[in-house]
């Protein structure tokens, strides 16, 4: 939405910088973007105090810059990851809400992904874990620029297993014997198991969620080596299932720890791996970027993460959510940290407002690449902000409606400097049932995030300040929606059809790969043969 304003000092240090950058990015770095799913801002120790289940995250943060003012594009999965992989709302993008099992479409074809704009630039390409943004023909990540792919199409809740974990509510295993098996369960998948895809073959169905972490960490560093090997840069795009339900714990908790704690405990190990992994190149030549797609999904209860003191208790204090799928902080605003050794500064904390968006034009400028012309984008290329020149970051941020109250992907919700201005609020449901009531503020509620973070107490819309920063806000908001009205927008098929469900054997319950009786998944055999026509 514009370029962030410097001080004259930071202008004349990137000139200096400028001068002397092609000897400090003589070779393209490799990249590693994880992105966390359903984490809340509190659920890092680095964060949040209470929190003790993160020390291989928090030795990251020790060791490079934690952004504590850092957003995701939307509150919800397909949103934020489409605007991740093009640095474009999904007003823009076309991608407003989450695709479906038997979705036809996915992220619109005329939209260039990061991945495209790297591989062009000569770096291997990989993506591991879930996808979400279409895999019904050309949808499929390896046609939308990853070389490599290895994870599951969707959420791992979109489809059975026969270790279901831990849900709210349970949801049962996949049936085995036939129709008369089968449980109807309100937000259960219980008809198709969750296939795991290998590029376009669906080597287990249904995937074996306790294994899954242990795998993408494998697959991780397999990708990895051969980057390595080739000599060639790469893009790693590392998607986890945690902190998404259904939880799998790998052992028992702990007492006090919870099953919640367990899985965060998990993932902070196998991000703690890929951490080793980057290392073993030799520390400096590859910058690690760990982020969230969304908040934590409240509904969940205790299933569910922690907010820190984003705690939107304007909308507490009537009822409905204020974190995953709202516009409130606890929705959008999720942990971030860059570990880069050399290059970002250790042992910094960033104030500057930043975006998942920020990914995209980032990473292609160190690339010494180029961004797709034609398009307008919604992110910055932040590195004066990574290297320390810089703690200014956007002007104003966008927040959409990503299925709370309003109408899909329209902006809801605007930022601008300290100050938060909600057009739309309720409509999300909470632990305890409640949605609250979906209410258009026509003027909008503003908050001043500097000393009300809680979102507790909007300005009297008669007082000075109020009157002061209106008419910024008004601008900034018109200004917005004009620019998107003038860009090359896209827009998402949202059919779908039975027949793109994927499924391995159409002739087994639950299309699963060996039979109804669940026999020993055999790597080999099953990588052999591909199980899906694309």
């Amino acid at each position: 939405m514009g370029t962030p304003s410097l001080s004259p000092w930071a202008v004349l240090m990137l000139t200096l910088v400028g001068l002397w950058a092609p000897c400090v990015l003589s070779r393209q770095p490799n990249f590693i973007v994880i992105l966390a799913d359903d984490v809340g801002w509190g659920d890092l120790g680095a964060n949040w105090a209470e929190t003790k289940e993160t020390p291989h995250l928090d030795q990251l943060a020790a060791e490079g810059t934690r952004f504590v003012d850092f957003h995701s594009a939307a509150s919800t999965c397909s949103p934020s990851r489409a605007s991740l992989l093009t640095g474009r709302l999904g007003v823009r993008n076309g991608v407003t809400h989450n695709f479906a099992i038997s979705s036809l479409g996915g992220l619109p074809l005329n939209e260039t992904t990061l991945a495209e704009v790297l591989r062009e630039a000569g770096y291997s390409t990989g993506a591991i874990g879930k996808w979400h943004l279409g895999h019904h023909g050309r949808h499929h990540p390896n046609s939308r620029g990853f070389d490599f792919y290895f994870g599951i199409p969707y959420s791992h809740d979109m489809g059975c297993t026969d270790t279901p974990g831990y849900n709210l509510p349970p949801c049962p295993p996949c049936p085995r014997h036939g129709t008369a098996a089968r449980v109807a369960r309100k937000d259960c998948y219980t008809e198709v198991a969750l296939p795991l895809f290998e590029n376009v073959t669906i080597v287990q169905q249904p995937v074996e969620l306790s294994s899954l972490a242990r795998r993408y960490v494998e697959e991780a560093t397999r990708f990895i080596q051969r980057a390595s090997d080739s000599g060639r840069p790469f893009f790693l795009y590392l998607a986890l299932a945690h902190m998404h339900v259904p939880l799998t714990p790998p052992l028992p908790p702990a007492p006090g720890r919870g099953i919640y704690g367990a899985s965060l405990g998990e993932m902070d190990v196998l991000v703690g791996r890929i951490k080793e992994v980057a290392d073993s190149l030799g520390r400096g030549s590859t910058l690690l970027w760990f982020t969230g797609d969304n908040g934590p999904w409240a509904q969940k209860c205790e299933l569910a993460g922690r907010l820190g003191p984003f705690v939107g208790a304007w909308q507490r204090q009537r009822g409905g959510s204020s974190a995953k799928q709202t516009t409130w902080e606890g929705g959008h605003r999720v942990p971030a940290l860059v570990y880069w050794p050399g290059r970002v500064p250790a042992r910094r904390t960033s104030r500057a407002l930043l975006s998942v968006l920020d990914i995209f034009p980032t990473l292609v400028a160190l690339a010494g690449a180029a961004l797709p012309p034609s398009r307008s984008f919604d992110g910055l290329d932040v590195s004066p902000v990574l290297f320390g020149w810089s703690d200014v970051g956007h002007k104003v941020l966008l927040h959409p409606n990503s299925g709370a109250g309003g109408k899909v992907g329209e902006i809801e919700a605007l930022r601008l400097a300290q100050y938060k201005a909600f057009y739309t609020t309720g409509g999300a449901m909470a632990c305890d049932g409640s949605t609250g009531p979906a209410e258009r503020h026509q003027p909008p509620l503003i908050f001043n995030l500097d000393r009300d973070i809680q979102e507790q107490e909007p300005l009297d819309v008669a007082s000075r300040e109020y009157q002061a920063v209106l008419p910024a806000i008004s601008r900034a908001y018109a200004q917005a929606l004009q620019d998107i009205a003038a860009d090359n927008v896209s827009v998402a098929d949202y059919s779908q059809d039975p027949a793109a469900i994927p499924c391995c054997n159409v002739q087994h319950v639950g299309c699963r790969c060996h039979g109804a009786h669940g026999a020993t998944w055999d790597p080999h055999v099953e990588k052999r043969t591909p199980r899906l026509c694309l």
